[in-house]
């Protein structure tokens, strides 16, 4: 075989490759601790944040009508069922399984997981490096909301 017929190819991890292209990477560091958004201007920041956090407020704001509106129509039906006599919902094992859920509930409640807890930090962490961004977000946030 001659030189020409043996090729070498680089081999590249995919995951990495894509975990390298990502926008939140390239914009705000891996694991939040490389460059924050600061080596962008204010104006940038609070663009991007304002943009981000309007799209997310109207989202959040047409699910919720929706998820509300499904809910809803969804206890509607189920009382016209059951006073027409389609159906026969024993509501005292329902208020019993509620009682049951709520008691579970507050005995969980004392203390949050240790998943909980990390994320809770670095959101913190991520909220001080980027005030400004985060202050963009919290605005078009509500603004989306209300629209």
């Amino acid at each position: 075989m001659s030189e020409k017929d043996t090729e070498t190819f680089d081999v590249i991890e995919l995951a990495e490759h894509v975990k390298k292209q990502r926008w939140w990477n390239k914009m705000f560091g891996k694991n939040n601790s490389g460059p924050a958004a600061e080596k962008y201007s204010v104006a940038t920041q609070l663009a991007i944040g304002g943009v981000s956090g309007w799209c997310a407020g109207y989202l959040f704001q047409k699910v919720g009508k929706l998820a509300a509106s499904a809910v809803g129509g969804g206890f509607f039906l189920l009382q016209i069922a059951h006073h027409t006599g389609y159906i026969k919902v024993d509501w005292k094992r329902v208020e019993q399984d509620v009682n049951k859920a709520k008691k579970q509930l507050k005995l969980n409640s004392d203390k949050p997981p240790k998943e909980a807890r990390t994320k809770f930090n670095e959101v913190q962490v991520f909220v001080k490096k980027n005030i400004v961004l985060t202050g963009g977000f919290a605005g078009g946030f509500l603004l989306g909301l209300a629209s």
